[in-house]
């Protein structure tokens, strides 16, 4: 039998821990968070130019309200969630206004 959690993950992670985790359960502050999706986790896998804002470094970017919410499910893992308006991956918008912009400048790690 195969594992399932990974359909819930592809919009739905990262709202989760900020949105349910964070906020409503309060495990941890938001700032916590956010370092434990970004530097702790560019620190762990190697990538030197991502995870904080600095000159030089990638800008990957969100922008969330404090109302951030997750809205995936299993059979629609791909459902946007609340809150998130706009995104950046190495510094070109692929999220502008809630709006798809077609640009995917991310690369395959390996």
């Amino acid at each position: 039998m195969g594992c399932t959690c990974s359909a819930r993950t592809a919009y739905g992670t990262f709202p989760r821990v900020i949105g349910k985790l964070s906020c409503e359960l309060a495990w941890f502050s938001i700032e916590e968070a956010v370092r434990h999706m970004t530097s702790a986790a560019a620190q762990r896998f190697g990538l030197a130019d991502r995870g904080l804002l600095r000159p030089g470094m990638a800008a990957d970017l969100v922008l969330f309200a404090p109302d951030v919410m997750d809205l995936a499910t299993f059979e629609d893992p791909v459902r946007l969630p609340h809150g998130i308006s706009d995104v950046w991956v190495a510094g070109q918008a692929v999220l502008a206004g809630g709006v798809a912009t077609g640009r995917l400048p991310g690369r395959v790690l390996g």
